[in-house]
């Protein structure tokens, strides 16, 4: 196989793998198990005998230790799904080679442009191979470029035995979009000391710190009645959603905010006159930052219900993941080792924070350290989503400098 990175990507991107939040399987959606039969294929085919499916979406394989050294036994991972925030179905992916600047249009929707202005990022790649969407479809970079290197990395590695490293697992996931990723993930027979993500996006960038982040399901019970007799009776539920909604600070948005600010998100709003449902997402990195918006919110409820006294509510927090600096901290050489590998690949290392999540947020928390490593990818969860052939061949070299890296330093 002499498959390059760019042609894993585009053989991937066309699978539909979009997970849903509404199903309670594992994984939420039987297709994306059609891609990781896929990389089962290609991982027996690279020579790991043991890549296998199981059956709850995940995909294990190892590549064995080719050293006498004691080294310890890291991980790559990457997620399978795409998210369910825009559609993943017939994706085209569009290859602009030789990228000569300026605006990008795509063509399956005029309307659909991807602006400089907008992506700063991509005065950064004159001359590079960008990779978009024809407008209609997510283009699934987020994580399938992910994918896409840790598989050309492995084949590398194989391919050249004199490349000397311990023993390397790799772990590709199932519905990390919907904050499941690692609920059924079999840590003991992965058997991995240190993990990475590869599922970041600027290049040379490495993220050792995510928000913490929790749920709020608020459910309204109004009160109904016929509406030519509800004068001084009815008090609509629907109504009382969008008053809670209205009185949200505007500068804790997601759209206000930046850096290490917080915010309050509300994602979804179901209901009747009688009963209505209001779905929130709460993040900050500081686990008191997050407390403190969920009771701010909490009043707000309050505050509104006050004006229906006939009405009442629930408030139900969810936690979802914690910010991994608490653990990545007990174990610095995790991260050093990725910022030298970063270094060797010929780019400046970037320490910094993501303003989201990934599946290496939990495994830290499950006893699996995991910081985020660099993908490529922009503007994820939407049309305009784009990533270079250049930044995913970096991210594959900065693989296999990690690799080298532990072994060294055993």
């Amino acid at each position: 196989m002499t498959d390059t990175v760019t042609d894993r990507f585009l053989r991937y991107v066309v699978i539909d793998t979009q997970s849903d939040p509404k199903s309670s399987t594992q994984p939420s959606t039987e297709k994306q198990k059609n891609l990781g039969r896929m990389l089962v294929e290609e991982l027996l085919a690279i020579g790991l005998p043991d890549a296998h499916l199981d059956e709850h979406g995940y995909v294990y394989a190892t590549i064995p230790s080719n050293t006498d050294k004691p080294v310890p036994v890291i991980c790559f991972c990457s997620h399978m799904d795409t998210a369910p925030d825009f559609t993943g179905t017939n994706v085209k992916p569009q290859v602009m080679r030789n990228y000569g600047g300026g605006d990008i249009q795509l063509s399956g929707d005029p309307q659909q442009v991807i602006r400089v202005s907008d992506h700063p990022a991509l005065k950064d790649q004159i001359g590079n191979d960008v990779i978009t969407t024809d407008g209609t479809t997510l283009l699934g970079a987020d994580d399938k470029a992910g994918i896409a290197e840790i598989m050309t990395a492995a084949q590398y590695l194989v391919d050249n035995p004199d490349i000397q490293h311990g023993t390397i697992k790799i772990l590709f996931t199932p519905d990390e979009e919907i904050g499941r990723g690692v609920d059924k993930v079999d840590l003991a027979k992965l058997g991995a000391q240190f993990a990475y993500t590869m599922d970041g996006e600027m290049p040379g960038h490495i993220e050792d710190e995510t928000f913490s982040a929790d749920g709020v399901e608020i459910t309204i019970q109004g009160v109904a009645i016929h509406p030519g007799f509800a004068k001084g009776k009815m008090e609509n539920s629907v109504k009382i959603a969008g008053a809670i909604i209205s009185r949200l600070p505007k500068d804790m948005a997601p759209e206000t905010t930046a850096g290490r600010q917080g915010f309050v998100h509300p994602t979804g709003v179901t209901g009747s006159m009688e009963k209505a449902s209001l779905s929130l997402i709460v993040r900050d990195f500081e686990d008191d930052g997050l407390a403190a918006k969920e009771a701010m919110l909490e009043g707000i409820v309050r505050e509104v219900m006050a004006d229906y006294p006939g009405s009442s509510y629930a408030f139900e927090v969810k936690q979802q993941y914690r910010n991994m600096k608490v653990i990545l901290d007990r174990h610095p050489e995790i991260v050093e080792n990725a910022l030298e590998a970063v270094r060797r690949a010929g780019m400046e290392p970037v320490r910094g924070s993501i303003r989201g999540g990934t599946d290496g947020s939990r495994l830290s928390f499950m006893g699996l350290p995991c910081p985020n490593i660099f993908a490529g990818g922009h503007a994820f969860h939407s049309p305009l989503e784009w990533v270079s052939r250049q930044d995913m061949e970096k991210a594959v070299k900065t693989i296999v400098e990690l690799a080298k890296i532990w072994a060294e330093r055993a």
